[in-house]
């Protein structure tokens, strides 16, 4: 089994949801960002999704593209990213990392050796946002075929005619996108992620996380309730965005982390 895999089997068997975190790698900078990933699982994040850096993020909302600008400016690449995870990897073995972000840098490296650099560093899996399934011989398929989930999008606009087709080729959990917007955008209604997760159910045994508007304890709490994964992202972004300090940057991301993990952890008790 994979490691996500494995994460989401414990996880249902203990009847709670994971907290899956995203942060961008190198933002603010290199060292600080690594310090933010290293202290995530202590934290509580059960899955870690790591933000690729790219010039044009088109599915990212104000905070995520600002923090892929100040990434960048702080010359942070795909080299250095994969870096991160191989350091990363040297204290912890057993959480979940996924890259996430745009084909276009993963093109430039070269395919092959972005997939076989990212086994070899220990990346479990990816989220690559604007490679559709008609494109999934350009990177899903051999991504898998090396030992790689590929973890599919779907939105609120991905109906029962283009979910399987979505859905065909996905491994490690599905990421439902709860609102028809960016990163960041206003949560959706319990009602509307609760229609959305028993129709996804519906198409796949795959573990289902909510993502998109995500911002407090209670708010995570409410979609652990219903889903099997809880996606923040902005919300921690910010607190490096407002930071003065690495020392606060790294502060106010792990304090965060730690109080969704515990609207998370507490959310199906009693």
């Amino acid at each position: 089994m994979s490691r996500l895999q494995t994460r989401f089997a414990e996880l249902k068997e203990q009847n709670r949801a994971a907290l899956v975190t995203f942060v961008t790698a190198g933002d603010p900078d290199y060292d600080t960002s690594l310090a933010i990933l290293k202290g995530l699982p202590g934290a509580g994040a059960d899955v870690i999704e790591l933000g690729m850096p790219f010039t044009d993020p088109m599915a990212d909302g104000p905070a995520i593209q600002l923090a892929n600008i100040r990434a960048l400016g702080a010359q942070q690449n795909l080299a250095k990213t994969l870096q991160m995870v191989r350091e990363f990897r040297k204290d912890n073995a057993e959480t979940p990392l996924v890259l996430m972000g745009y084909f276009n840098p993963i093109h430039r490296y070269g395919v092959q050796r972005f997939i076989g650099e990212a086994l070899d560093c220990g990346v479990d899996g990816l989220i690559v946002v604007d490679m559709p399934p008609e494109h999934n011989s350009e990177l899903c398929e051999p991504a898998q075929a090396a030992g790689l989930d590929f973890i599919r999008l779907t939105t609120p606009t991905t109906d029962d005619v283009r979910l399987p087709t979505v859905l065909n080729g996905s491994s490690g959990f599905v990421y439902y996108v709860s609102v028809a917007g960016v990163t960041g955008a206003g949560a959706a209604t319990l009602e509307h992620v609760e229609e959305a997760v028993a129709r996804l159910r519906r198409h796949t045994d795959l573990p289902i996380s909510i993502g998109f508007g995500i911002r407090t304890s209670e708010q995570a709490a409410a979609i652990a309730r219903l889903a099997d994964g809880v996606v923040v992202g902005s919300a921690l972004i910010d607190h490096i965005a407002s930071a003065d300090t690495s020392e606060q940057a790294i502060d106010g991301v792990l304090s965060l982390c730690a109080a969704l993990a515990d609207g998370v952890r507490k959310a199906r008790l009693g």
